[in-house]
């Protein structure tokens, strides 16, 4: 039965994710198309209030402009957060956030990775939940998104990679707002709250008072989903009964946060008009998820040795840390999609998982192409198909080109800086948090889960994800600045030098196919493209892997 749960779940995903894949493309058209006569109206208004030129941009006015939007929307959440405790819509009297909270929160957010060192229900006034929290919840997928198009317009040799605000609000209002409002509806449906009303107070069964709080919780779960954002309204997140209250409503946020990132491949095969390169995409990210989701099923579904080997029976699995109305197969499917997709959003405690089962959404974010969060995950894919035509083309002495440009020394330089800039900010500020006292002290596991749950932390911020081993004591000037630095360099770094791929790619003149072309559309390319991701990631983090989740796992058995 756990089988046919996940088997059907990720059937949805698939026929959904060929159906997105298509309408993306069409949506972010550079020529008219239908969906022009639907939202073309809507869109013009915003331009002509906004003062938005429609005209197209070069790679470097792109990324100024995606700079500068995120810039003032960084500035804005940061002035918000401090002042919340003097602002309306707080009916609960939360007090400011203080500097350097604020600061994590703002960097957090605005690079879509939602990582939280504070409670939501307690940390944030309603007006933070709705004017930060779920307004960057929208922006930032939107900006992912719009980069993703971007780059592939550059890769597939359009006229223009477009223009950075036409895309953006082509994100909001042919994309991410439609299907929130159908999210929400289904989630309120569920019983998912969404309502402005304070904190309620109710009596439990033994007479005593219990502040159960409450807010526009349904608005936040959709689009922490669909935007592959991750925080939660509440300090557990989708274990909360109030953001995930039934099997139905856990499926549904399993596919929302799964849609975009799996539809994105197939959007890369429409623009390049040939099917076949977004099913080699696809079918590689699934075949290291599906490894991966195996991995995490498994090892939750046997139990902890431990246990086993004290006499504790066992017959649910591994159910520490998991809610009963879940069981292994939605928890273990969850942890799988949530860091596949670099989402973050948690349905059960993942410092409570086994070693290998913690493992999995280690390695998916490190690997961080596994489907990766809105937009962001295929434009890695994509960079390391770039690479792997490289690597074989000159391996087999055939000219290095990718749909008909030349893979030169400058697209691989921009490439190399973004796969080393990723290991980079991960490994040495962890080393430094391992060395250091101010570093150390956070740490509530010594040993091996001790070194696993620091490198998760900066693993998951490196990566945007934003879920944690919550039992790191994250809420220090050290963590809030470290982990505020590396998210901002893990988002902005690769940006950066992909738009400028994007942008030397459109500049060539393209080249003809021939005898000697290697082609990127065959099972052939789809072993080579797999063999370069998982290559690449094993030199990378396998000795800090073996020092955290394999040498815990060594322990146990």
């Amino acid at each position: 039965m756990d089988f046919l749960q996940i088997a059907v779940v990720l059937g949805v995903v698939l026929v959904s994710a060929v159906l997105m894949g298509r309408y993306l493309a069409g949506s972010f058209a550079l020529e008219p198309t239908r969906f022009d006569k639907v939202f073309g109206g809507v869109e013009r208004l915003i331009y002509k209030v906004a003062g938005i030129r429609t005209t197209d941009m070069t790679w470097k006015e792109y990324a100024k402009a995606l700079l500068f939007s995120n810039l003032v929307m960084v500035v804005i959440a940061y002035l918000l957060l401090r002042l919340q405790g003097i602002l309306p819509l707080n009916p609960s009297g939360i007090a400011g956030m203080e500097p350097l909270l604020s600061f994590n929160t703002a960097s957090s957010f605005l690079t879509n990775t939602n990582l939280q060192h504070y409670s939501g229900e307690s940390g944030l006034s309603y007006l933070s939940q709705m004017l930060v929290i779920i307004f960057l919840m929208f922006t930032t997928p939107a900006t992912g998104i719009a980069l993703a198009i971007a780059f592939m317009r550059g890769v597939t040799g359009q006229r223009s990679i477009g223009n950075f605000y036409v895309d953006l609000i082509r994100a909001h209002t042919r994309v991410l707002l439609p299907l929130a409002v159908i999210v929400t509806l289904l989630l309120v449906s569920q019983g998912v709250p969404q309502t402005l009303e304070p904190t309620a107070t109710a009596a439990t069964v033994e007479g005593a008072l219990q502040q159960i709080a409450r807010g526009p919780v349904a608005a936040l779960e959709s689009i922490k989903h669909l935007g592959t954002n991750g925080g939660g309204f509440f300090g557990v997140n989708s274990s909360h009964p109030f953001e995930n209250p039934t099997p139905f409503s856990n499926v549904l946020e399993i596919i929302s946060m799964f849609l975009i990132p799996a539809s994105l491949p197939f959007t890369f095969g429409w623009m390049v008009r040939s099917k076949k390169q977004g099913w080699i995409l696809f079918t590689t990210m699934s075949v290291v998820f599906l490894v991966f989701l195996g991995i995490a099923y498994t090892n939750e579904s046997h139990g902890n040795p431990a246990l086993a080997h004290a006499g504790l029976s066992q017959a649910a699995g591994s159910m520490e840390g998991k809610e009963v109305r879940f069981g292994i197969a939605q928890s273990a499917l969850f942890t799988a999609v949530t860091t596949a997709a670099t989402t973050g959003t948690v349905n059960n405690m993942h410092d409570t998982l086994t070693p290998l089962g913690g493992f999995v959404p280690l390695a998916e974010m490190m690997l961080n192409c596994v489907f990766g969060g809105d937009g962001v995950g295929t434009v890695n894919i994509l960079m390391y198909a770039i690479l792997a035509v490289f690597i074989a083309g000159l391996m087999v002495g055939r000219t290095p080109e990718f749909l008909g440009r030349k893979i030169e020394a400058k697209e691989m330089k921009l490439i190399a800086i973004t796969i080393l800039v990723h290991p980079l900010i991960i490994l040495v500020p962890s080393a430094i948090a391992l060395a250091t006292e101010m570093g150390s002290t956070a740490i509530s596991n010594p040993g091996f889960h001790g070194i696993s749950q620091v490198v998760y932390e900066f693993t998951s911020s490196a990566a945007n994800n934003g879920s944690g081993f919550e039992g790191l004591g994250d809420n220090t000037p050290f963590w809030n600045i470290a982990t505020g630095l590396v998210m901002l360099f893990g988002r902005y770094i690769s940006m950066i030098a992909l738009l400028a791929v994007a942008g030397s790619l459109l500049a060539k003149t393209p080249v003809p196919e021939t005898i000697g072309t290697f082609k990127t559309n065959n099972s052939t390319f789809m072993v080579i493209l797999l063999a370069v991701v998982l290559l690449v990631g094993a030199l990378t983090f396998l000795p800090v892997v073996a020092l955290g989740p394999v040498a815990e796992w060594l322990t146990l058995h």
